[in-house]
């Protein structure tokens, strides 16, 4: 959590440096928000990206939940490799060490996190549920 608070210090605070390194200056911190007001996070998972975008379609019958609509598409095809790959490896590793949503709860560290997340990090969700 301290690179992430250093991040906001250094990195991207109103007269940062990423402020600073564009033309836009001050303005580059409100055209940064305005366009993340968008972003859906759930969106930008690979499966969900290749539907957005037109070149898959739900399938559940397909090994990865969906089919490709282009055949010889490497970026997707190998990517939906990686991707079940990383969620198989972080779903083991959720199912190791939180038992039930109780043990998620009780995560003292955990919880911290998607508090600074929220109210720090996304200050204008903090009253979001």
């Amino acid at each position: 959590m301290n690179i992430n608070a250093n991040a906001r210090n250094v990195l991207i605070n109103a007269d940062g440096i990423i402020e600073r390194a564009y033309l836009l200056e001050s303005n580059t911190m409100q055209l940064s928000a305005d366009v993340y007001k968008n972003w859906v996070f759930t969106e930008q998972g690979l499966p969900n990206d290749l539907i957005k975008r037109g070149v898959a379609v739900e399938d559940p019958a397909s090994p990865h939940g969906i089919r490709l609509l282009i055949e010889d598409y490497p970026y997707a095809s190998d990517g939906l490799e990686i991707w079940a790959a990383i969620k198989s490896w972080v779903e083991e590793y959720v199912i190791f060490y939180y038992k039930s949503d109780a043990d998620i709860v009780q995560d003292s560290e955990l919880q911290a996190f998607w508090k600074e997340l929220v109210e720090v990090g996304h200050g204008d969700l903090k009253n979001a549920t």
